[in-house]
């Protein structure tokens, strides 16, 4: 008998014994996807110096334009702040757990505090969600959005609208990614409206 049937007879048993015990035999079968560890953020765009900064911000919704926009009303944490980034657009500052306490009558610097470039995109920071009926509210049609202001805003800087665009615009690429631009219109119910793309955002 040749060496290649006795293989074939050793290995047929074999593989009728695994097609018995009910084991496919037709190698490893991977189930689910790996566990990536990502953890999701969407682009908050915050002024320092002048200048429009892309921040990165921890969001249980990325891709919901309205959520960014909620939490960008919130406006930067302390550390962010501290760290020279601002915002135009009106909003409470929110305390944020874990951050340093602000003391009446402190200076600008604090010693410790991190710097700009700690505060960089490559980090991701954390502060509170909020959801309200009083918030803006954002319609999407293709790549389109209108955001409607809560009444009482009035007429904002154009750093204050270029804030809210480049907010809106780059959530919504999240859920729509796109090779053209994205037109934001922005409106508060008192005749006041501004339009702008996010052709001129600083990259995330």
């Amino acid at each position: 008998m040749k060496a290649t049937h006795r293989v074939s007879m050793l290995i047929a048993p074999a593989f009728f014994a695994l097609s018995a015990c009910g084991i496919p035999a037709t190698g490893v079968v991977e189930a689910g996807g790996p566990a990536s560890g990502i953890v999701p953020t969407t682009p908050m765009f915050f002024v320092r110096d002048g200048t429009l900064v892309a921040v990165p911000r921890v969001t249980a919704r990325p891709g919901d334009a309205g959520a960014a926009l909620q939490m960008l009303l919130i406006g930067p944490t302390q550390v962010e702040a501290h760290g020279g980034l601002a915002t135009e657009v009106p909003g409470a500052p929110a305390e944020v757990p874990g951050a340093p306490a602000e003391v009446p009558g402190a200076p600008a610097e604090v010693p410790g505090a991190p710097t700009a470039a700690a505060l960089a995109p490559t980090s991701a920071s954390r502060a509170p969600e909020q959801t309200s009926p009083d918030g803006p509210t954002v319609s999407v049609k293709g790549d389109t959005l209108s955001i409607r202001l809560p009444s009482g805003f009035g007429e904002l800087s154009p750093l204050a609208t270029s804030q809210l665009i480049c907010t809106a615009a780059a959530a919504h690429r999240i859920g729509h990614p796109s090779g053209g631009a994205v037109t934001v219109t922005v409106s508060d119910g008192s005749g006041w409206h501004a339009e702008g793309t996010d052709e001129n955002c600083p990259d995330p």
